[in-house]
């Protein structure tokens, strides 16, 4: 377990919580039928097979709120650049790169282009986007769907195939719900459904949203609102990998066959759930350095295998 829940261990949280696990720096899970195996830092000949064997790859970003300035993070943009500096020395860079939003902190046109010039600079053959509840501030999205969307569908919304898996990345972070939930909307969720109908139930499928896709604290708007109906549709596959971020820091939860992964920041981390006064920078980080709370995640393909593999790997 890593220090980042350690604070989950509060009387009422333990039994809601009891199927997350944290992932520390380094550790690889791998997944078969839904559950994950934990593989340890010194477990490098394991690692280095999976990797070998991986068909495709790609690395997770999220949260990188540029435009914040304030502890216990004042280079929101070097913090950034430094995870993705990481990404561009790997030896084989990842097939893409996905940020899961909140690119920027109020949705200002030079937060956007700061942004813009630091993904370019990522050696991998594509970056795709999703936006968080920080980018579509004042305008509903217009300025970041110009620039970043897909342009699939007037809402957003955009699925590919690629190596055998089947991706599909939901917005949630328009029309929020009380205390600040996520939701989809019938126009997605019918989409969703046509989207996944015929697809063979031995495809994977990797689901990329802001927020979280499961009730992982309503309370503090850590959840979507409707993310049970886009589970009727999904759970009939053999392996399905959610990936989001938002509430900066790994929470992990396995239901059936479906996978959720919260990611950490490259910005600042957050309370845990459900401890402190609420939502927000965690500014007393104790004996800690910020890139301890930082960091990236790759998820990887392994061929003869259904389910994808995720690590985690912090900035410090």
């Amino acid at each position: 377990m890593s220090n980042d829940n350690a604070a989950n261990d509060v009387p009422g949280r333990r039994r809601i919580l009891k199927c997350m696990a944290a992932a520390g720096a380094g550790t690889l899970w791998l997944m078969n039928g839904g559950v994950l195996k934990a593989y340890a830092m010194g477990d490098e000949a394991s690692a280095a097979q999976a990797a070998a064997d991986a068909s495709f790859s790609f690395v997770q970003v999220s949260d990188s709120h540029i435009g914040f300035k304030h502890e216990p993070n004042m280079d929101v943009a070097g913090t950034l650049a430094a995870a993705l500096a990481r990404i561009s020395a790997r030896p084989t860079p990842p097939d893409f790169v996905v940020h899961t939003g909140d690119l920027t902190h109020l949705s200002r046109p030079d937060e956007f282009d700061t942004v813009a010039q630091l993904m370019q600079g990522v050696k991998t053959q594509r970056v795709l986007f999703i936006p968080g509840e920080h980018d579509v501030i004042g305008d509903n999205g217009a300025a970041f769907f110009q620039r970043f969307g897909q342009k699939q569908n007037a809402g957003g919304w955009y699925s590919f195939d690629y190596g055998g898996a089947h991706f599909v990345a939901l917005i949630n972070v328009l029309n929020l719900k009380s205390n600040g939930l996520g939701y989809l909307g019938e126009d997605q969720l019918a989409w969703l459904k046509k989207d996944l109908a015929g697809r063979s139930a031995e495809t994977p499928i990797v689901v990329f949203g802001h927020m979280p896709l499961w009730p992982l604290y309503a309370a503090w708007g850590w959840g979507t609102e409707d993310s049970g109906e886009a589970m009727t549709y999904l759970k009939r596959f053999g392996s399905v990998t959610v990936l989001n971020g938002h509430i900066h820091q790994i929470q992990q939860k396995v239901e059936g066959t479906v996978t959720f992964h919260t990611a950490r920041s490259t910005a600042y981390p957050q309370p845990a759930p459900g401890v402190g006064t609420g939502p927000g920078p965690l500014k007393d980080l104790g004996t800690r350095q910020l890139k301890a709370y930082l960091g990236i995640r790759d998820v990887q393909h392994v061929q003869g295998q259904d389910a994808v593999t995720v690590a985690d790997e912090v900035l410090a």
